[in-house]
């Protein structure tokens, strides 16, 4: 029996992890801002702690991994799923909610893995989970900030797989594509605070990505169930990508990504080698 440490696990790909490895057999600490709303999600549940979280609190993700250890003694899997989507065009945007977007989705996974840290090492063992998305693959249009968000995600978890192997804690990055998860309902995302106010982006694709997204939501291919369960067999793998794109689009985008990189050196390569003194 495995302990999972989820974070914003009231909904979403949070929600459709903790129900699988409840399914499973596994203990589930399940965190949100408010600990009643997992509760109201999955009921009285003999191997669930709900734990109120907000991950910008570094003091409160301590207490978090505290209770966690004092319920279940340890924790195996960490799985850094609480974030949002800041969306527009970067000028339109305020310097809180930029600061907002960056403390969320990059401080606030740091936040947890730092609190959670200590029982790893201890333990000798562990597996954190990083969730980024396509957006942590290529840019999107009306994306700059949440694409700069998961970007420095992926960056964070290269870093910690190296420092953290030697202790027996494995990291990884998953990439999820577009999933029926709620995470482009109106009410979970941020839009830029002044969303259309300068002329010159009328028309171009920042502001027609605002424009889409109210028909997005709910029509998405991924199911979130598959998802949860692939997320789940991967962490009790024997051994884990660095990053695993999800979902035929983010496979596809990976793909694409991987095959430009490579074209656009090409032309520039031996001039990259002739560097050296």
């Amino acid at each position: 029996m495995a302990t999972w440490f989820i974070t914003g696990a009231s909904r979403g790909l949070g929600a459709a992890l903790a129900r699988h490895a409840l399914s499973q057999g596994d203990n589930v600490v399940g965190t949100a801002r408010d600990s009643r709303s997992v509760a109201a999600e999955f009921g009285v549940h003999d191997r669930l702690l709900p734990v109120t979280l907000d991950v910008t609190d570094a003091e409160a993700a301590r207490s978090a991994v505290a209770a966690a250890a004092e319920r279940f003694g340890g924790i195996d899997t960490v799985v850094n799923n609480a974030g949002r989507a800041l969306l527009g065009a970067l000028e339109e945007m305020s310097d809180a909610q930029i600061r907002d977007q960056i403390d969320l989705n990059l401080f606030g996974v740091i936040n947890v893995i730092r609190a959670v840290l200590p029982t790893l090492r201890e333990q000798r063992r562990g597996t954190i989970v990083n969730v980024s998305s396509a957006a942590g693959i290529v840019g999107f249009p009306g994306s700059s900030m949440y694409n700069s968000s998961k970007f420095a995600v992926e960056g964070l978890t290269e870093g910690l797989r190296v420092d953290l192997q030697p202790l027996g804690i494995r990291v990884l990055a998953i990439q999820p594509g577009m999933f029926r998860t709620g995470f482009l309902a109106p009410s979970a995302l941020w839009r830029a605070e002044q969303a259309g106010a300068i002329a010159d982006y009328h028309g171009t694709p920042a502001h027609h990505q605002l424009a889409e997204l109210d028909g997005i939501d709910g029509a998405q291919q991924g199911d979130p169930a598959k998802l949860a369960a692939l997320v789940y067999e991967v962490a009790n793998s024997q051994t884990t990508p660095a990053r695993l794109p999800i979902g035929p689009d983010a496979v596809e985008l990976y793909t694409h990504r991987t095959a430009r990189d490579a074209a656009e050196l090409d032309p520039w390569r031996a001039r990259a080698l002739s560097t050296s003194f």
